[in-house]
């Protein structure tokens, strides 16, 4: 288990935590919550070893490996395969040691680290990288790219999957959900709900805490509190706390206001001097209950549009997507579309399938191939992009971000353009102070996201077009968010991956898939599951594109400029009745060879998994303080269980042999 005790934590002369204690119990899953600054990143650094408690005593079991995502953008020409697989630090090592023990031709080196690699998994480790690289959106025909081809973005996911990739009983991760879509933030959560070790997470995104977690670490005032349940029984247990904290607290004035003014009656009166005089020692004994200062919410709000266009626009007819270097790449074709005054409309679909196309094409970024945008009059867009963040200017400050922003639009109806009323104006988005002349290159991801929506709000305008809006937004910051589009007047269209303000803000869904866009009849659960199912299904269809491509015949001898060896047989017209029953035949007399084998590998599979699980609660159960009884009696059937496990392993391995052998046969 990790403690900490009386623990005190800080960065430079600031006390992020002052005597905190708290126990993660192995197998818990927590969510760590807290205002930007408060120190949960500081605490992340105390689990992983870069940072040193400043007080108190901090443990974790020596033997715990940690596993976590590296912040570092990743550079090789490795693909993306090789790049993740080499996440698999055991297996790395190991193959290192098979490595060196064929470089001195000891055999008995060699047979231990066969039999380490496939305890390791070394007979799936490929699959599995794979599994992980296409469960965070990644196309099949991207496995082995090098991962310099991608941008940013996607490597930042490959840097995710690298990690879930490593053995670990301890996995920490800051923010996962950042750089994913909903599609890849649905699958993540499914993978870290089986994850076996223990998991301390870092997200500002509350359905994903709820999905994931089951204890809840929450920061405040250099204190570290325990909840038990997910974020909304955090956030149900605190308001319950906080309830009763103010109670307490008013009650207790109200003792206080009593007996001061028995004090100061009484204390002059000789007959009443002893009286008071006990009131006074009853007043300096009473421990003080701290009134609830309920941190300062940010709110702000979209003023009202100078005007309603009805339709905003109209699409017509319209292929979208790219030219690159004069050739149209549609990603969505024949757009018959209209945008209504009052509209709040979620984009849905899955990576890649054009939902930032069609926002980038209708806030004018760039043009539709073909067909017709038509725009009502004085449509005025409010346009927040992913890649909003990186045109900002480094160098300035919002103030002079908010001053050029006024010298490029000119007047706008309501808003002053002074420089104190610009200043007034960037305090309602908690830029105050020196803030307002603060680069922007030194601020934080958050504060750079509410300087962009300062700037949209500013302009006032009646269709808001927000791709991924909340990647850099605390809890609190998105919770204004949604209350500011929730009040807003005009025509809003969203692309996000959390859900909760999808579920806030928009009344209907579009579907941008397989080439089209429709409307998705349906609520954000049956999205969910709509998503499972067609990842399952296009991992089926690379499926049958591989054994398609798998497919090969003998090639024919007397054939001119022949082939050598194989070539893809693909189809094989004008075949005979006979011959198709024979082939018929070969196929049955083939499965019913080969079934018996393919179900105990099967039934293997499963007990192992089952066996694995097992083993892992006995090692645990060891790190714990028992009994020497119980201690004993669990040593007893972890070397049951491993002697089962390690039997049935090789009872697998055999007959994964002989079945390959029956398939070359065959």
């Amino acid at each position: 288990m990790i403690q900490l005790k009386n623990v005190t934590l800080r960065r430079s002369a600031k006390v992020l935590l002052d005597a905190a204690s708290v126990t993660i119990n192995p197998g818990e899953k927590v969510g760590l919550v807290g205002r930007n600054g408060a120190g949960k990143s500081t605490l992340f650094a105390l689990f992983n070893g870069t940072l040193h408690e400043d007080g108190g005593d901090f443990s974790m079991p020596k033997q715990w490996r940690l596993a976590q995502v590296a912040q570092n953008m990743p550079e090789t020409d490795d693909s993306a395969t090789d790049f993740v697989l080499g996440g698999d630090t055991r297996l790395a090592e190991l193959r290192a040691a098979l490595h060196a023990a064929e470089e001195a031709e000891d055999g008995m080196a060699m047979a231990h680290a066969h039999v380490d690699l496939a305890d390791a998994g070394e007979h799936d480790a490929v699959p599995r990288a794979q599994a992980l690289i296409l469960g965070l959106g990644f196309r099949s025909s991207e496995l082995n790219q090098p991962v310099n081809s991608f941008s940013g973005g996607w490597r930042m996911r490959l840097q995710l999957a690298r990690a879930l990739m490593c053995p670990s009983d301890l996995l920490i991760l800051d923010e996962p959900t950042n750089h994913l879509d909903l599609d890849a933030l649905v699958w993540l959560e499914a993978w870290l709900k089986r994850y076996a070790g223990t998991m301390i997470v870092i997200s500002h995104d509350r359905e994903f805490l709820d999905a994931v977690t089951d204890v809840t670490l929450h920061i405040e005032h250099a204190k570290l509190n325990r909840y038990g349940g997910n974020y909304s029984a955090f956030e149900t247990l605190r308001s319950q706390q906080l309830e009763l904290q103010q109670a307490s607290f008013s009650k207790q004035q109200d003792k206080i206001a009593h007996l001061q003014k028995f004090i100061d009656r009484f204390k002059a009166k000789a007959s009443k001097a002893k009286q008071a005089q006990s009131r006074v020692k009853a007043l300096e004994r009473m421990e003080k209950i701290a009134p609830v200062l309920a941190d300062a919410d940010f709110t702000f709000e979209f003023k009202e549009p100078v005007n309603l266009p009805n339709p905003m626009l109209a699409i017509s007819n319209a292929d979208l997507g790219y030219n690159v270097d004069g050739v149209n790449k549609v990603i969505v074709r024949d757009v018959n579309k209209s945008v209504l005054a009052g509209q709040r409309i979620g984009i849905l679909g899955a990576n890649g399938q054009g939902k930032s196309t069609l926002v980038k094409t209708i806030a004018r970024s760039i043009k539709g191939l073909s067909g017709e945008i038509t725009e009502g009059k004085g449509l005025n867009i409010g346009y927040f992009a992913q890649q909003e963040l990186d045109v900002l200017h480094p160098a300035d400050n919002p103030l002079e971000h908010m001053i050029r922003l006024v010298k490029e639009l000119g007047p706008t109806p309501g808003q002053s353009s002074r420089e104190q009323d610009l200043r007034n104006f960037l305090g309602t988005f908690n830029f105050t102070g020196d803030m307002v002349k603060q680069s922007v290159g030194s601020m934080s991801g958050g504060e750079k996201a509410r300087l962009v929506l300062a700037m949209i709000v500013w302009q006032r305008p009646n269709l808001l077009l927000l791709d991924e809006p909340t990647n850099h937004l605390d809890l609190a910051t998105r919770e204004a968010l949604s209350m500011a589009l929730n009040e807003f007047e005009g025509t809003v269209m969203l692309v996000s991956h959390d859900r909760a303000l999808l579920r806030a803000v928009c009344d209907e869904f579009w579907l941008v898939g397989r080439g089209e866009i429709k409307p998705f009849d349906g609520d954000l659960d049956d999205y969910q599951r709509y998503l499972l199912e067609e990842s399952k299904r296009l991992r089926e269809e690379a499926k049958a594109n591989e054994a398609a491509a798998n497919l090969v015949v003998p090639a024919r001898p007397d054939e001119a400029n022949a082939k050598p060896a194989m070539v893809v047989a693909v189809a094989t017209p004008n075949r005979t009745p006979e011959q198709k029953k024979q082939d018929a035949l070969i196929r049955q007399q083939k499965s019913a060879m080969t079934k018996p084998l393919k179900k105990s590998i099967e039934q293997a599979d499963q007990k192992m998994v089952q066996l694995q699980a097992q083993k892992l609660s006995l090692e645990t159960k060891l790190t714990t303080s028992l009994p020497p009884a119980e201690i004993a009696e669990v040593g007893k059937q972890l070397k049951s269980t491993s002697a089962e496990l390690d039997a049935l392993e090789a009872q697998w391995l055999a007959w994964s042999e002989e079945l390959e052998k029956l398939n070359q046969a065959l």
